[in-house]
């Protein structure tokens, strides 16, 4: 390499800022996208930890309370109107259409079963659909932020082309600047993909075990109800 383009190849700024700053406008646009997706997707991984962890301790403790042998109805009555836990809401679907299946003289419309089932489905459906709020949004990152990064980056080589070709000169003094813009949105596409890829397959399996406790709590309350019906 000649002394004179190691000269001015050390004197190119590279560092990030530098390199976002030489960028053109529809390279800057790109990175600008991928940046506010990356910070978007780490909010709602922060915020799904920390909810799914309440969930399973609200879980937990209504469980203990569930199987502790009180009352249903007590229980019932003890947590309100306004229960605030999934398994508590579940519960009063399910014990709110129990108890309105009882006719004025202590007998039961018939079709309770079905609804009473119904009921807590469209509360665990209510449920479910709360607790994987955000992540469609983790797999459309995840899908599609290295190709918009590439995007960035064919778009970033074409301007970098095209400004050797006015330049007429073809030393790596004015051809790596070019590059380094173009690949830098490469970097920060698959910056924005792989946390996303690999949380939202993280969050997914937790949210399918969560829904799952759900749907056995539901199972085993509705035969638990099953027995009082049959009785």
């Amino acid at each position: 390499m000649e002394p004179q383009t190691l000269a001015m190849a050390q004197e190119i700024d590279f560092s990030l800022l530098a390199l976002f700053a030489r960028a053109s406008l529809t390279v800057k646009l790109v990175m600008l996208l991928l940046m506010a997706a990356s910070f978007w997707s780490w909010s709602i991984i922060i915020r799904k930890f920390l909810a799914y962890r309440i969930a399973r301790r609200e879980a937990a403790v209504f469980d203990r309370a569930f199987w502790s042998g009180e009352p249903l109805d007590e229980l019932f009555d003890a947590i309100g109107p306004a229960p605030t836990g999934a398994s508590e809401k579940i519960f009063a679907a399910g014990m709110q259409e129990w108890r309105r299946s009882h006719r004025q003289d202590g007998g039961l419309i018939t079709g309770a079963q079905a609804r009473i089932d119904r009921s807590m489905d469209v509360a665990i459906a209510k449920e479910s659909e709360q607790i994987n709020a955000g992540l469609p949004f983790l797999a459309t990152v995840g899908s599609t932020a290295p190709f918009v990064g590439l995007f960035g980056t064919v778009w970033g080589i074409k301007v970098a082309f095209e400004e050797i070709a006015i330049s007429q000169n073809t030393s790596l003094a004015v051809v790596a600047p070019g590059i380094a813009e173009a690949l830098l949105a490469t970097g920060l596409g698959l910056l924005a993909a792989i946390p996303a890829v690999i949380f939202y397959n993280k969050l997914s399996s937790d949210s399918d075990r969560i829904i799952a406790g759900y749907e056995a709590f539901a199972d085993e309350f509705a035969t638990i109800l099953s027995r009082q019906l049959d009785a």
